[in-house]
């Protein structure tokens, strides 16, 4: 059940925050995964938290391994924030066992994640939620929930800068929108890596193509590279995109097997996907990354007219 405080959804009890217990004291020690993940606690927590993220700029989570060292922040850490949804998913068996660890990504309704095909239980879903931001501002009343419950007494300030954080949100929204529509119709088509915006593509209106799956465990074969390279040049595609956390070399062979069927594609530039910019760079936050994205999309499929 989830409870609706001036505007926001507020996780519930029975949503799992049950076994939160306060700490006592600030600043509350809390420890994060990916970077995204790390700038949305912050967003929340301001100066009440300190934050240790465990994974930065152009890492992979799907393949990241936690180290020693890593396991006892998690284990030191008055609160632990993840993705979840498996996108984390060498780590997902020690988080799911830890009680102060919250999936942030549990707070979107399932109903409105995209199911994948052949996909069972907890690998049902695709977990890039982040890239539609209407579903991805759902996350912050959980993070300012679980807040609250460790750190009672920071209850409203919490729950001031989650309304703020949704404010941006929602604005970020509408300028992604705005963005996409100047792009013609056939020519939103968006190809990367690995398969990381169909909910970029679903809620921004593009056709969404990766070379690997949703997983970059995928491997990627020589056939994979040349049907994408047919349908790059079948389509009159002008640019596709490489990622920050994924080696380009993939992409970059898709890129030559298109050219030597006679149609040049250029190389549009870089993305973020599985993880944001460096710290302390506009790219380093969750909103700076996704407009990062989108002036490079646009750009990229207008053939540089911005």
């Amino acid at each position: 059940m989830a409870l609706v405080l001036c505007g926001l959804v507020w996780a519930a009890p029975s949503d799992g925050l049950e076994r939160l217990q306060p700490v006592g004291k600030t600043p509350v020690r809390v420890v994060t995964t990916v970077n995204f993940v790390t700038d949305l606690v912050e967003q929340v927590g301001g100066q009440r938290v300190r934050v240790q993220g465990l994974m930065g700029p152009g890492v992979d989570p799907h393949l990241y391994k936690a180290s020693a060292g890593d396991v006892r922040r998690l284990f030191q850490a008055d609160l632990v924030f993840y993705s979840g949804l498996h996108l984390e998913g060498k780590m997902v068996e020690l988080l799911e066992k830890l009680p102060k660890a919250i999936a942030v990504t549990d707070a979107i309704p399932r109903e409105r994640l995209i199911r994948l095909e052949g996909g069972q239980g907890p690998y049902s879903y695709d977990p890039h939620v982040w890239f539609d931001v209407s579903l991805w501002k759902l996350t912050v009343g959980r993070v300012a929930a679980a807040l609250s419950r460790v750190d009672p007494a920071g209850a409203t300030y919490y729950q001031a800068n989650a309304r703020a954080y949704t404010q941006r949100l929602e604005r970020l929204d509408a300028y992604i929108q705005g963005q996409i529509a100047r792009i013609p119709p056939q020519q939103r088509v968006l190809i990367t890596a690995h398969d990381a915006f169909a909910y970029f593509g679903r809620r921004y209106g593009l056709e969404v193509r990766g070379l690997q799956g949703v997983s970059t465990v995928a491997e990627v074969g020589t056939r994979d590279v040349q049907e994408l390279a047919q349908f790059i040049v079948q389509r009159r595609i002008r640019a596709i995109f490489v990622e920050s956390s994924v080696p380009p070399r993939t992409i970059e062979a898709v890129i030559a097997a298109a050219r030597a069927q006679g149609w040049r594609v250029e190389l549009g530039g870089e993305l973020f996907s599985d993880a944001a910019g460096p710290r302390g760079t506009p790219e380093g936050t969750y909103i700076g990354m996704l407009k990062h994205n989108v002036r490079t999309i646009v750009a990229g499929l207008l053939g540089g007219a911005l």
